[in-house]
């Protein structure tokens, strides 16, 4: 079998919010393989940008490993985390934010080459140069500023000034948010485009559920800090398992007016409960349509149903017996 480029293991975020704990991520286990795709979805406030940021030690995890290429990244000291920096990119959500104004698209490219010392000062601006055409701007765009650009643009620049230094790994924190519903297919093909060229591996975090399915090889799905189900892409959206998965994919309107008016629609009732103070078996049993008495006493066990197919959910684990 391939090995995994990324292997998380139990990894844990906590925050201390005014003396209680907030569980951003609780006790989370996943890999990615080379040249695949992860999407990560579930709902706004579930922990998917904190698990991205912890994955890449822009938050310090309060527990667990994680791995890059069977190397333990827990461990490395600040000069060694910047060495890593080569191989682990991260692409934010809003264009504008993380771009600096008062940069042009030219230095905000080449401010990884510089703050790495790779290539000298005449080599760096035609290698941006180069960067720009790989993301389809005009190379004289260089000295334009930010407020220039459309935020499609914009996400342009993100994009190069990720592909910056060659990395291997690629964070997609909803990287089409924040954009018009017609630029997001053109992103989306982009960063196809540039994993088949280029052989990069992508986590892809959305909230663009028929998005997730187009681009993600394999599917993982959180809830309140937690993964409750990982399958292939295909398996996931054909069978899902977890009744949170399950709702969230009936809410994906089909185009067929027929088909559409026909569907049973899953609508979760109740309020998302707070990481402060999350339920005390497993954390969905409070708007599960299907939940049982174990269900608000006893955590679900994460398990693997078929091949590449895990759930954390007591219905699976009753079937089993």
């Amino acid at each position: 079998m391939m090995k995994p480029l990324i292997q998380v293991r139990h990894l844990k975020k906590y925050f201390s919010y005014k003396g209680k704990v907030l569980r951003a991520v609780d006790d989370v286990s996943f890999e990615i393989f080379p040249q695949e795709t992860l999407g990560l979805v579930g709902e706004s406030g579930c922990g998917k940008t904190a698990l991205a940021r912890a994955l890449m030690r822009l938050y310090e995890p309060t527990r667990g490993d994680i791995r890059f290429d069977g190397k333990s990244i827990l461990d490395l000291k600040r000069k060694k985390i910047k060495t890593l920096r080569h191989d682990m990119q991260y692409i934010f959500q809003d264009p504008y934010a993380s771009l600096n104004p008062r940069m042009t698209a030219g230095e905000i490219i080449a401010e990884p080459l510089n703050i790495h010392r790779i290539l000298d000062p005449s080599q760096r601006e035609e290698r941006v140069h180069e960067l720009l055409k790989l993301v389809g701007l005009r190379p004289e765009y260089y000295g334009r500023f930010p407020h220039e650009f459309s935020g499609g643009q914009c996400q342009r620049i993100g994009i190069a000034r990720a592909l910056a230094l060659n990395p291997r790994f690629i964070v997609c924190d909803e990287p089409i948010a924040a954009l018009d519903v017609s630029i997001q297919a053109q992103i989306v093909n982009l960063l196809k485009k540039l994993q088949e060229d280029m052989g990069l591996t992508y986590l892809f975090i959305s909230h663009d559920l028929a998005m997730v399915k187009y681009i993600s090889t394999r599917v993982a799905v959180m809830y309140l800090g937690h993964l409750v189900e990982l399958a292939p892409s295909i398996d996931l959206y054909t069978n899902p398992l977890h009744p949170y998965t399950q709702g969230l994919l009936s809410a994906i309107p089909i185009p067929d007016p027929s088909i559409e008016k026909k569907r049973t629609r899953i609508l979760l009732k109740g309020e998302v409960p707070s990481p402060i103070n999350p339920p005390k078996g497993c954390v969905f049993c409070t708007r599960c349509p299907k939940a049982m008495p174990l269900c608000h006493q006893k955590r679900p066990q994460w398990q693997e149903i078929s091949p590449g197919h895990k759930v954390a959910c007591h219905l699976y684990t009753m079937e089993k017996k």
